[in-house]
């Protein structure tokens, strides 16, 4: 990315979790015992009114849009005022799902009392978009305001799509990230069925006895800005994005290719993208879900890619649960506060690694 022209720094942000709200809460979940006993972890006694101005106004947002409206909330607080033209930041955000919990309850409002009592606000409650609109009208981001919405691929896509608009001289600054919240009962069914659940109710990545994932949820956000601006501005440069790449394996829908031949590629294409080498990199923050055929393609692609001298890999659903369209922004906050702790989190509930 730096090829491309203008560097990328990160000068906040937020996160919200079911192992901690806010960063520094977030990072002392990540080092705790980790989660199992049922097929989804939700943050409890969730409480939106911190970042509504009214209950009302709560109440018309899906929890998808509260999470990702809290940790907005953390990030620019952090990041500080941006002194940028408002039409020059962006909000590039990334969801798998997004108000599937509203279109849920209110197709059950439909059925037991009539359409007359369906909620005026579904559609918009329900809608993909929903998160990212929401904190670009919050902030008066003026920018692109766009939604990535590949599966758990999603807030990893947008990370890598803001970065390019500040990169390229689109935008001075992209308000980025994702956000979900989709654990309802007919979610949980539909996965349950398609056998992508853990039967044992643990998640416990790249275990030999995996057999599935539990359903998390969550947000985190992240503030980019142009580098060179952030600096004459006196912000604090937390990080740097220098690389990001995105490929289709054409494989399957939800199944990887064998031997992750898409997953060696993409990392292929992020490394050139950012000028190094396998050898740069330290650490490998892996999707790592728990379920048999995504844990043995990516561990085939890591080991492919970086051979015997592979850096150390982490994966935080043991603790997070897999929160689908949210994954990759979560997996990225972790990664950042490694940096800043200088300390790599263990893989919860991993006990017997999988040799093949």
């Amino acid at each position: 990315m730096r090829g491309a022209g203008h560097r990328v720094a990160i000068t906040g942000y937020g996160v919200v979790a079911p192992c901690g709200i806010g960063k520094e809460n977030f990072w002392s979940g990540l080092l705790g015992p980790g989660f199992s006993g049922a097929r989804s972890i939700e943050i409890a006694e969730w409480d939106p009114s911190p970042y509504f101005d009214s209950p009302k106004d709560a109440r018309r947002s899906d929890r998808c849009e509260q999470f990702a409206l809290a940790a907005a909330h953390e990030a620019l607080t952090q990041s500080g005022s941006l002194p940028y033209d408002p039409a020059r930041i962006g909000t590039i955000f990334g969801t798998g799902i997004g108000g599937l919990r509203t279109l849920e309850e209110q197709v059950i409002v439909r059925v037991e009392k009539g359409e007359r009592r369906v909620s005026p606000f579904l559609v918009p409650m329900m809608m993909s978009n929903a998160s990212g609109a929401a904190i670009s009208m919050r902030y008066g981001l003026q920018g692109p305001a766009e939604t990535i919405c590949t599966a758990c691929a999603a807030s990893t896509h947008a990370i890598g799509a803001a970065a390019r608009q500040i990169a390229w001289g689109q935008c001075d600054s992209v308000v980025t990230g994702g956000s979900e919240s989709a654990a309802t009962i007919t979610a949980l069914a539909g996965f349950a069925n398609m056998t992508a659940l853990s039967t044992t109710l643990v998640s416990k990545p790249f275990d030999a006895t995996r057999d599935g994932f539990i359903m998390g949820e969550g947000a985190a956000v992240f503030v980019l800005e142009r580098y060179d601006l952030a600096v004459e501005r006196g912000a604090t440069i937390l990080a740097e994005i220098v690389g990001a790449a995105s490929n289709a394996d054409a494989h399957h829908i939800t199944a990887p290719s064998p031997g992750g031949a898409g997953a060696v590629r993409c990392m292929q294409l992020a490394l050139e993208d950012a000028g190094l080498k396998p050898s740069d990199i330290k650490q490998i923050n892996a999707h790592g879900t728990s379920t048999p055929l995504n844990d043995a393609a990516e561990s085939e692609a890591i080991a492919k890619l970086f051979g015997e001298s592979r850096p150390p890999v982490v994966s935080i659903k043991g603790v997070t649960g897999h929160p689908l369209g949210a994954a990759g922004a979560l997996e990225a906050a972790a990664v950042l506060l490694s940096m800043e702790k200088k300390l790599i989190p263990p893989t919860r509930g991993t006990t017997q690694i999988d040799r093949r």
